[in-house]
């Protein structure tokens, strides 16, 4: 049994190893996965009792230790409610994947009691995408057991088909794609404020001045987009009453200065309703009112128009109840606590900023970055290129921002849309359509950056389908799962007549 932790133990320092941010290790999870089959298969193979509560235990160590090694900084992010306190806390994070990854080995080892080894390690492919990895594992095994000398070209050949052919592809795309020249001026803004300050220590005025400031420094009279960070606008701002507000007075008396001038920022809202009208709602006893907060985004421009974002895919924990709907009558609880029931508000649906000159970009904040089909939704509404604001500097100088960015990469190429991220202590950065960063800042440095970038209207496959093998795979592990059932339901009523 140790020698099979030991393998799970290995497999997650690879896993962690390959992980970006680091450089030139990537190839590594092509094989990362491999040593975790081969303990999982001496497991099956052994005279062990309770083999599934060991295969999922083997699993969840060795999973639990590359999850916990990459994403270490959500520490930082929580150490704010107390340095001790955190630590139990952050192993809420650190175990979801894990408990999901294990439970897909479970799975495997429930498929191999019922069918052979091959469909067996297909389902797997379904419960979690890894055929590489399981080609090397088979290759292992062929010279482990001796057997079937003839099938071990076959399976090498189909490691170095699988692995050439579509890098081959993807090189050949990357190479021969030429952006259609279609510039737009756009700046984005660096403000580099703490994080713990910008809420209380820093005024929301002293912030906007600097953020002007910034602005005015490179901006261009053709400039059409000034991007500022996530929350960039601090102080709380009523939606039905925006026109009127000083923030945004003075963010239109910036904009005056650029003829076709937009601002797209973050900012701080809520509105106000007579009754209940969504589901994050939170009643106010005083006013006898319910109202909702949102972490927005708000395109600005030289008229009266003004266009709001409402994140959508909000952070479990931090801004939005985890399983909110099945814990709704736990509201009058947290109600009479004085907590927020609900957490933040959000929108249904992604949407598209329209700029006077009619350029559509799409507003993603933060955390909505990994969503890959998200973005291609509000991409296919027209937008033409995307806009990511974000602030990074809970994470502190870890490999948070570094893999945040990272994502923004996918997004960019996926789409292919030039992606302009602002984050408020770094990393800011223009990336083209093929994925190349063009331009990226320091981290906490305080600082603006422009570039001429394309627009493109032009709709990519995945922007039509989205998710579809992710998808397709979610339905054959249903299948998958639901054969198990059947099997083992049908099996014991088989053994007992």
């Amino acid at each position: 049994m140790k020698k099979n932790i030991l393998l799970s133990l290995f497999s997650g320092l690879v896993l962690w190893i390959a992980w970006p941010p680091t450089h030139y290790t990537t190839f590594l999870l092509f094989v990362g996965l491999a040593p975790m089959l081969v303990a999982i298969e001496n497991i099956i193979n052994s005279d062990l009792k309770k083999k599934g509560k060991k295969v999922f235990a083997t699993a969840f160590i060795g999973f639990f230790v590359w999850n916990t090694l990459c994403i270490f900084w959500v520490y930082n992010a929580l150490k704010m409610i107390g340095e001790v306190v955190a630590v139990p806390v952050s192993l809420i994070p650190y175990s979801l994947g894990p408990l999901l990854m294990a439970t897909a080995c479970w799975l495997y080892y429930r498929l191999r009691l019922k069918i052979n080894r091959g469909w067996s390690l297909f389902g797997l492919v379904c419960f979690w995408i890894w055929i590489l990895n399981i080609l090397v594992f088979l290759i292992y095994i062929n010279l482990r057991e001796g057997k079937n000398k003839q099938l071990r070209p076959r399976l090498v050949s189909a490691f170095v088909i699988l692995l050439i052919a579509p890098l081959s592809f993807s090189l050949y795309t990357y190479y021969n794609y030429r952006e259609q020249t279609n510039p737009s001026n756009i700046v984005v803004v660096q403000p580099n404020i703490d994080p713990y300050a910008k809420e209380n220590s820093i005024p929301a005025q002293v912030q906007l001045g600097v953020l002007m400031h910034l602005s005015d420094s490179i901006g261009q009279k053709n400039t059409e987009f000034f991007i500022w960070p996530e929350t960039a606008i601090p102080d709380e701002m009523n939606e039905d009453n925006i026109r009127t507000n000083p923030y945004f007075l003075q963010a239109q008396h910036f904009l005056s200065k650029y003829k076709n001038g937009n601002l797209l920022t973050g900012a701080e809202t809520y509105k106000f309703y007579n009754t209940q009208q969504t589901p994050t709602a939170t009643y106010d006893p005083q006013g006898k009112i319910y109202f909702d907060s949102f972490n927005a985004a708000l395109n600005i421009e030289n008229s009266a128009e003004v266009q709001f974002y409402h994140k959508s895919k909000l952070v479990p924990g931090a801004e939005a109840m985890p399983f909110g709907s099945a814990l709704s009558f736990m509201k009058p609880i947290f109600a009479h606590l004085g907590g927020v029931t609900g957490g933040y508000g959000r929108q249904k649906d992604p949407g598209v900023f329209y700029s006077q000159s009619g350029i559509g970009v799409t507003p993603a904040v933060c955390y909505e970055t990994i969503w890959g089909e998200w973005i291609a939704r509000s991409v296919k509404q027209g937008s033409q290129f995307i806009a990511i604001i974000t602030n990074d500097g809970w994470w502190e100088n870890t490999p948070g921002k570094d893999q945040h960015l990272d994502y923004a990469k996918l997004r960019a190429i996926e789409t292919r849309r030039w992606v302009c991220r602002s984050a408020n202590t770094g990393i800011s950065a223009f990336i083209n359509q093929r994925g190349d960063v063009v331009q990226q800042t320091k981290w906490w440095t305080r600082t603006a950056i422009k570039q001429d970038i394309n627009l493109n209207s032009d709709l990519t496959f995945y922007v039509l389908h989205g998710d579809y093998i992710a998808r397709a795979g979610s339905l054959l592990a249903l299948l998958g799962i639901l054969f198990i059932v059947i099997r083992q339901f049908f099996g014991n009523k088989l053994k007992t007549s």
